[in-house]
């Protein structure tokens, strides 16, 4: 009996395409890709790779062709506000966000621009990709303005005269700058997020759709937890244990030769900054090393 295979939708090229391939790999799951590949198979996982543009995997999602997909947070939101939905988890089920493919949606303005507050952009133009985001934006402060829909090069358009402003994705915002632009609205926060299709899959497509989640969901949680270990006075042991981020019930160990003194292990879920460090140091700890987790299975 042939083994049934998930099929996840991807991004072909752009800012999220690298980061998704990386996290198949720190999951385990090989995969070759060769250059104008648009559909690709693991060697040692039932999945498939669907390889196309960001904004259609919505739809692959929401129409079945696809069991899963990456995609940022404003591409979903638009494709729902296109589709009159009130929310994308009417369409389908969000895994989780995934850390990576950080980015904004703002409005921008020319530099010289004298932008005071949002009842600057009545009566404007503003070219976007994202009109539907754009619309609710302005509906929702009562903002009159003309929204027209581009794609390519957003941030010229000032500069052709064909809009006042625009809307459109800033990471660094070095590409307004760049074009002479400056942010005055943030609109949306956005990242990459996990998706899921919301048909009933048969018994085996579901143990292999949860073995999916379950190491992108190990990977994950490794990389935002760290492993840390140290020797600590058993006199300040609970006021070491509380300053540890994220620690619920760290292992306690004997020290050979220092009844005085206990080893602590513990994996900390939340970040472990230099001023925690300094902090157990001052509390009395000792040996103290931290250390990056590769694989986490809760």
């Amino acid at each position: 009996m042939t083994t049934q295979r998930i099929r996840l939708a991807l991004q072909k090229s752009g800012r999220l395409s690298e980061d998704c391939f990386d996290l198949l790999a720190r999951s385990g799951i090989k995969v070759r890709r060769h250059k104008d590949q648009l559909f690709c198979h693991s060697e040692n996982f039932p999945i498939d790779i669907l390889l196309v543009r960001d904004d259609d995997i919505p739809s692959l999602i929401i129409e079945h062709v696809c069991d899963f997909g990456i995609v940022g947070m404003n591409v979903l939101q638009e494709t729902t506000l296109s589709k009159n939905a009130h929310d994308y988890s009417d369409l389908v089920e969000p895994i989780r966000n995934l850390n990576f493919g950080y980015c904004r949606l703002s409005i921008a303005v020319p530099s010289d621009y004298e932008y005071e507050r949002i009842e600057s952009l009545s009566g404007k133009s503003i070219a976007t990709t994202y009109p539907h985001l754009l619309q609710k934006f302005l509906s929702t402060h009562d903002i009159d303005a003309k929204i027209i829909e581009l794609t390519g090069s957003i941030e010229i358009a000032p500069r052709l005269g064909i809009a006042d402003a625009i809307c459109d994705l800033v990471s660094t915002g070095g590409t307004l700058a760049a074009n002479h632009l400056k942010e005055a609205e943030t609109i949306l926060h956005s990242q990459a997020l996990l998706i899921k299709a919301r048909p009933t899959f048969t018994p085996e497509k579901q143990r292999i759709a949860n073995l999916f989640m379950r190491r992108v969901q190990g990977v994950l949680q490794a990389s935002e937890s760290k492993y840390i270990m140290l020797h600590a006075p058993k006199d300040k042991l609970q006021q070491i244990v509380a300053i540890l981020p994220g620690v619920e019930h760290p292992t306690i160990m004997t020290l050979d030769g220092d009844p005085t003194k206990v080893g602590i292990h513990a994996v900390c879920s939340e970040s472990v900054f230099w001023e925690t460090l300094e902090k157990l140091k001052d509390a009395g700890a000792s040996s103290i090393l931290v250390m990056p987790l590769e694989k986490m299975l809760m």
